[in-house]
């Protein structure tokens, strides 16, 4: 049986390991360390791919949670929260894209989309680690 109770600290964890990966990914690529970039990208794409698996898990066996906040803080939360929803369904053909071009050598192709690849995805990693902390 899963803890479903747990799932949401675990995606926010996982948000975090990816954001994390992406930032020292992006460092390795800025001093050519293209093995390390690769396995750091690599393993931010892993991270994101179990963080979907287990968010749409809870969300199947909980549903939606609501926003208990209130005053300036309930309009921050949901500012974050439509940026993040919108950009979250952005950037899953996004990174998709840019690890094909990757995989098929096409490094000049793949440095173009990675320029609006990189930040928008760690823009959804880390406002969806802010959604947690404001949610839960």
């Amino acid at each position: 049986m899963i803890p479903y109770a747990s799932l949401p600290a675990l995606n926010a964890c996982l948000n975090a390991a990816s954001a994390l990966l992406l930032v020292i990914g992006y460092g390795f690529i800025r001093k050519q360390k293209i093995t390390a970039h690769r396995i750091c990208m690599g393993s931010a794409f892993a991270v994101s791919v179990l963080f979907i698996i287990s968010y749409l898990t809870y969300h199947a066996h909980v549903g939606s949670v609501r926003f208990q906040g209130q005053g300036l803080i309930r309009t921050a939360y949901f500012s974050i929260l439509i940026s993040h929803s919108l950009l979250a369904a952005l950037i899953v053909p996004l990174v998709l894209r840019t690890l094909y071009l990757a995989l098929r050598s096409r490094f000049m192709e793949h440095r173009r989309w990675a320029r609006w690849t990189f930040p928008l995805w760690l823009y959804v990693s880390i406002t969806g680690v802010a959604i947690y902390e404001l949610l839960y």
